[in-house]
């Protein structure tokens, strides 16, 4: 591996392939960066790897080729420990809110907390962003959110023959409320619109297992002692309010980014993602994308394509870096970097 170089602030050192997010597509970045035997540091803004997928931590995974059905939670563990496998720099808790790229072509990223980093080139990897949760704009909403209001769900048998409220309309509002209802939940769903933004073949099982309300939306949260006991609806189509009892209620009404730093660097954007083209290139040179956050002809929106935009990004730094390298890195049976590690594996 080439050995570190120093920077023009302090004598910092300065990375090869720099991933903002740690995510799938970040955490598969890093361990194929160390393939290709780059100095890799993975950024993220959260204090953990495994980005959006700790929104479904508890649902189970059935579609990243050669992995039977596996809870996500357990699928994040496992790309973690990959993400690793080269020892890269993990720095977490800082999101970045500039980018300079200085005379001698090395950029320079700054972060929310005054902390710099400097790179020879950039993967951002922010997925949906460092997502923010949308949270119920319900007057005094927040006082019961460290009780019984949610805004993800992590154990679902805390649910289980319980009252509850789940408000929203997309997959993860569909999926928690036919998995509830699987464990005795009395579930009732509310959403602002008639149409939900799932599944077709789970919403008509949710409209079979569940009480479902559109378009409706919650107007008021009645509790004592920082607990939830009832919700007020207002049916929208009819102005009539109802009041129902709930043990918990669950508000799913999906996430918010803020897309001005990308804007600021001069990235465009489609859609409110950043458009690479087909080796995960954006316009800025050295600066690559990859996961949620890309958009680019043939896109797959899978773990699994994540997976493939980080190899495209990564071989794209790697030729940006050293023009005379070799496309992509060898195929990991034929590679000489795992030939101790696979020594150690047999006699483990």
């Amino acid at each position: 591996m080439r050995k570190p170089v120093t920077g023009p602030m302090s004598g910092e050192q300065v990375y090869d392939l720099t991933i903002i997010g740690g995510g799938p597509a970040g955490m598969y970045a890093a361990f194929y960066a160390g393939m290709r035997e780059m100095r890799v540091k993975v950024i993220e803004g959260k204090d953990e790897l495994g980005g959006f997928l700790h929104t479904y931590a508890e649902k189970m995974i059935w579609d990243v080729g050669g992995i039977p059905p596996i809870r996500c939670a357990a699928l994040i563990q496992q790309l973690a420990e990959q993400a690793v496998t080269f020892d890269p720099t993990l720095v977490f808790n800082q999101r970045i809110e500039g980018m300079i790229r200085h005379p001698n072509g090395l950029i320079e990223l700054l972060t929310h907390t005054g902390a710099r980093h400097l790179t020879r080139t950039v993967l951002i990897a922010v997925g949906r962003g460092v997502a923010e949760l949308m949270r119920l704009d319900v007057e005094g909403a927040e006082r019961y959110e460290l009780t019984n209001l949610h805004y993800t769900v992590t154990r679902l048998d805390q649910f289980r023959d319980k009252r509850v409220l789940i408000s929203g309309g997309g997959n993860s509002a569909v999926d928690w409320a036919l998995e509830l209802a699987e464990r005795g939940a009395r579930v009732t769903v509310v959403h602002r619109k008639d149409e939900f933004r799932a599944m077709e073949r789970n919403v008509g099982a949710m409209r079979q297992a569940v009480q479902v309300f559109t378009p409706c939306r919650i107007v008021r949260l009645h509790g004592e002692q920082n607990r939830v006991h009832a919700v007020t609806l207002l049916h929208t189509s009819t102005g009539c309010e109802e009041r129902i009892e709930v043990d918990d209620v669950i508000v799913s009404h999906g996430y918010s980014r803020s897309e001005d730093t990308m804007v600021r660097w001069g990235l465009p954007l489609e859609d409110g993602m950043l458009r690479v083209d087909e080796h995960a290139v954006t316009s800025l040179p050295g600066v690559y994308a990859a996961g949620d956050c890309s958009i680019r002809p043939g896109k797959v929106r899978l773990i699994a394509g994540a997976f493939n935009d980080a190899v495209l990004a990564v071989n794209s730094a790697k030729s940006y870096l050293e023009p005379e390298a070799d496309g992509m890195a060898y195929v990991s049976s034929h590679n000489e970097l795992f030939r101790e590690r696979n020594r150690q594996l047999r006699e483990s």
